[in-house]
């Protein structure tokens, strides 16, 4: 049995994690941002010395893609900083690092899926930050830090897109959704289980160092995705009506495609995560519950 340290445990992917871990047999320690500030060094070894982990995953991150835009240096802090800090003190304690990071490191411009090695160039706040954090803990650990990429997150622990849809279908006679970006829908308990099997492969020496791509197989538009969710929930998916990006400018750039490549995987022994419309019909009655009630 390992020790695992899990940041950020109170958002969705760190519940989620933490209830994989938990399934297989491994002892976790969740700390959430009131238990354990990532960007204060003394607080950050102070957590490793009372837990002992052999493993780190950091889901702590500033989510508010929009908001970073014009506190970019708040947001550095705490995905630049925080991961650079817990990689320090993961090279004095010798635990892996698991670092969750985003498609928002790329252009977003592409026309096939960006792979592992491929090129990075943000263009907004929040995927410069989340750059930094990469680069820290790759440039800290090169032997022993993990990046895992991910996008379009959704699960029952939280406030995501699926559940802002199901509560929409509910009190909307029609929804207007985007058609013109291009991704991977990927359920956070498909990702942990893919976190457990990493830093249990990096633990066992099978697993590479250095960059993975956690999203779900398959690709769809918003559009797309919200005429599943409709269909699951026994709606008429025809009440969803395509539009584009202009319809909804925000202060920050959304990726036009998102779409990542899984190769990376093959070299750790890991399958890659399944189609998302397979996650979708698995995780959908937990996420209507938990919206419902």
């Amino acid at each position: 049995m390992s020790r695992w340290l899990v940041t950020g445990a109170g958002g969705m992917l760190g519940q989620d994690l933490l209830a994989r871990l938990a399934t297989a047999g491994e002892s976790a320690a969740g700390l959430d941002r009131t238990a354990l500030d990532i960007t204060d060094p003394g607080a950050v070894r102070t957590a490793l010395e009372t837990h002992t982990p052999d493993v780190v995953v950091n889901c702590a991150a500033w989510t508010a893609v929009d908001d970073a835009e014009a506190k970019e240096a708040e947001a550095l802090a705490v995905n630049g900083t925080g991961p650079r800090v817990l990689a320090e003190a993961c090279e004095a304690s010798g635990a892996v690092l698991i670092q969750v990071s985003t498609d928002y490191v790329f252009a977003g411009d592409a026309r096939m899926p960006y792979g592992e090695d491929d090129p990075t160039a943000p263009r907004s706040a929040y995927g410069r930050t989340k750059l930094a954090g990469e680069r820290a803990v790759l440039d800290t650990l090169p032997e022993t830090g993990f990046v895992v990429r991910t996008a379009w997150l959704y699960g029952a622990g939280g406030g995501n897109f699926v559940r802002t849809m199901i509560k929409l279908e509910g009190i909307k006679d029609t929804l207007d959704v985007v058609d013109d970006q291009l991704g991977q829908p990927t359920w956070t308990g498909d990702l942990a289980d893919r976190l457990v099997l990493l830093g249990l492969a990096a633990l066992a020496g099978t697993a590479p160092a250095g960059v993975y791509h956690g999203t779900s197989g398959g690709e769809t538009t918003w559009f797309g995705f919200t005429r599943e969710i409709f269909r699951l929930l026994g709606a008429d998916p025809e009440r969803v009506r395509p539009t584009t990006s202009e319809a909804f400018v925000r202060p920050a750039p959304r990726p036009a495609y998102s779409v990542l490549g899984h190769e990376r995987w093959k070299a750790a022994g890991i399958e890659p995560i399944r189609d998302w419309r397979t996650a979708l019909a698995e995780a959908f009655p937990a996420l209507v519950r938990a919206e419902r009630g």
